[in-house]
């Protein structure tokens, strides 16, 4: 039985912190971020990690920076024989990496050495990847640069927004990491290098990123809203009107004549609402206006008619 120390935040880590619990090893203290401010209210809320591990009776720990020397020395005294992270939020320093003898591994949401850093999930979406998954690897002082355990992909349903595969690679994330924990039983298992030469990187999401930009194709826009829904969201804008976009389709539309990005080419309520891009035309199949609620275009138009020839975004 190993001596397990978990560090994880957000929803995504829950899978791998039950699948720690299931494989029967002693998880000897729970890290997670500290309490932060939510909703409109401000009011202090418990990171979900923190929220499991104490209905669970385990030990929690919420160390503003994880390099401060007092919890550096607390870490050392749970004497860990392997560190677990899974979308924890800090760095860990060489101080700490060094502490457990079977080292620290992480569950990254990404097929490695694709996408390394903060957004594997959305931006695999935004370059319009078929394929993802999960790769369990050694944490060394590098982002992401470690040694692969195991593997285990997913295709990207052509429709698949970033609430939902966070969700399926939540899931895979604790499978993985389950299989992964069974190499540790006859002591610390090899991993392979990555192929440095084959990396990218994903930088952390920005709520700018949102706007569309109508010259872009009508794939390339389609990528962007799957990857940046639920949040941040994408936004157009009509005439000083923010409009958000939930959800997008490429659209056949055969007419010969020329259009300006962004132009509005059908609003009505048999086509609904169909925009004119760089490559291509989008149909703006959810939307919503500022201070409503989601709706389906048709809906939309229907108590916000958008005179065809409208161009979005100016």
């Amino acid at each position: 039985m190993l001596r397990v120390v978990f560090m994880g935040t957000p929803e995504f880590a829950l899978p791998s912190l039950e699948a720690v619990l299931r494989s029967g090893h002693k998880i000897v203290g729970v890290v997670t971020q500290p309490d932060r401010p939510k909703g409109r209210g401000k009011k202090l809320t418990p990171p979900p990690v923190k929220v499991w591990a104490l209905e669970r009776d385990l030990t929690v720990f919420q160390p503003e920076k994880v390099k401060n020397p007092e919890f550096i020395t607390l870490l050392r005294e749970l004497a860990p024989d392997i560190i677990i992270t899974a979308a924890f939020g800090q760095i860990l320093p060489k101080d700490i990496l060094d502490i457990p003898p079977l080292g620290c591994i992480n569950v990254h949401a990404s097929l490695l050495p694709k996408y390394r850093g903060a957004s594997p999930i959305q931006q695999a979406l935004i370059d319009g990847e078929t394929r993802t998954g999960i790769t369990i690897m050694y944490m060394d002082e590098g982002m992401d640069t470690g040694d692969i355990i195991l593997q285990n992909s997913t295709d990207i349903h052509p429709e698949e927004r970033a609430d939902e595969l966070h969700d399926r690679l939540a899931v895979l994330g604790g499978q993985t990491l389950g299989e992964a924990l069974k190499l540790f039983k006859d002591g610390r298992p090899d991993g392979r290098p990555q192929e440095h030469d084959k990396a990218t990187y994903c930088k952390k999401i920005d709520k700018s990123m949102g706007k569309i930009d109508w010259a872009e194709s009508a794939v390339r826009i389609k990528n962007l809203v799957r990857g940046l829904t639920p949040w941040p969201g994408t936004f157009t804008f009509y005439e000083q009107q923010r409009i958000k976009v939930w959800k997008i389709k490429e659209w056949e539309y055969s007419k010969s004549k020329a259009h300006i990005p962004g132009q509005v080419v059908v609003a009505d309520e048999n086509q609904g609402l169909v925009v004119a891009c760089g490559d291509g035309f989008a149909r703006l199949t959810v939307i919503q206006g500022e201070g409503k609620k989601p709706m389906d275009d048709i809906e939309f138009l229907r108590g916000n008619p958008i005179p065809v020839g409208t161009v979005f975004g100016t």
